[in-house]
């Protein structure tokens, strides 16, 4: 199946990740997170495997953003795992273009709700999050490494819905 890309203002485009884009998603883990970083190991097994699936958001120069999400068989409900976008790119709405295409595209797959931790000290991602629709379910007490609280948010999916049409990168045709 062709990777599909979905095409953006300013010749940005967001598609899925591959090989190709390891060393700017470890370039953005670096720079993002101080600390609980995904290893390069980490990415190029969730990369290659069935169970994640991994948007990024770019231009032709550089990956700008990225959103890694988790998927179990058997299970309804997908996890976003890791979620990044470069501090200079900050500001421009690709948080919520990633935001809104990853949610899409768990739905397509079957996925009745999506669920995350976050750092309870991340007042700026969870605006982001409230704003996608994601609502406070639970809290995990010394979660991260520096036993930093993390809060568990998530939010409910409509399985089977695709309300828009991807552009196959390099083909101009759509699919859904």
């Amino acid at each position: 199946m062709p990777a599909a890309s979905l095409q953006l203002p300013s010749s940005a485009v967001i598609r899925p990740a591959g090989p190709r884009d390891l060393a700017a998603l470890l370039e953005i883990e670096a720079s993002c997170f101080e600390s609980d970083r995904l290893s390069e190991r980490s990415f190029r097994r969730l990369l290659s495997g069935e169970s994640a699936g991994t948007l990024v958001e770019c231009t032709q120069r550089h990956v700008r953003g990225y959103a890694l999400v988790l998927y179990r068989r058997g299970s309804r409900t997908a996890r976003l795992y890791s979620f990044a976008v470069r501090r200079e790119c900050r500001g421009q709405g690709i948080a919520k273009r990633l935001m809104t295409e990853m949610l899409r595209l768990a739905a397509a797959r079957g996925c009745t709700r999506m669920r995350l931790e976050l750092r309870r000290d991340n007042v700026a991602a969870r605006r982001l999050y409230e704003r996608a629709g994601f609502r406070l379910f639970a809290e995990a007490p010394r979660f991260y490494e520096d036993r930093m609280d993390a809060l568990r948010l998530e939010r409910p999916l409509q399985p089977g819905r695709t309300t828009r049409a991807l552009p196959i990168a390099g083909k101009g045709k759509l699919a859904a």
